[in-house]
């Protein structure tokens, strides 16, 4: 099983199984079999310890990938909320960021539905 960027790579052609790296879409991993000239409907089994070695080469050096793409992301994450722009002030509070409706939907960053006792309508 081939191991690159701390990943085990499954056996699957090598253009899906570079997706596995957090940080390399299918177009990307489509230019890194053009780069390296390595069939993409190979399996990942079967490719040679050269091979292997020219992927690892090429990621490492031309891609931001796995931790240290993980880092920048929440570097990035922290400045927004620490100068307190509307982007970071979402992200504190746990709510879409980019837009989205809230008052229904939502449900994946707001969490669970905590539900709120109604008020009686004054007659």
């Amino acid at each position: 099983m081939a191991r690159i960027a701390g990943v085990d790579l499954p056996n699957k052609h090598v253009d899906i199984a570079l997706t596995y790296i957090f940080g390399i879409g299918r177009s990307t991993a489509r230019k890194i079999c053009e780069t390296t000239k390595i069939d993409p409907f190979k399996r990942a089994n079967d490719l040679s310890g050269e091979e292997i070695g020219e992927l690892r080469n090429v990621i490492e050096n031309e891609y931001k990938v796995e931790g240290r793409l993980r880092t920048e992301i929440s570097l990035n994450i922290k400045r927004l909320m620490d100068i307190g722009c509307y982007r970071g002030l979402r992200h504190r509070k746990g709510l879409p960021v980019r837009g989205q409706r809230t008052r229904t939907n939502a449900r994946t960053r707001k969490g669970k539905k905590k539900t709120v006792a109604g008020k009686k309508k004054a007659v």
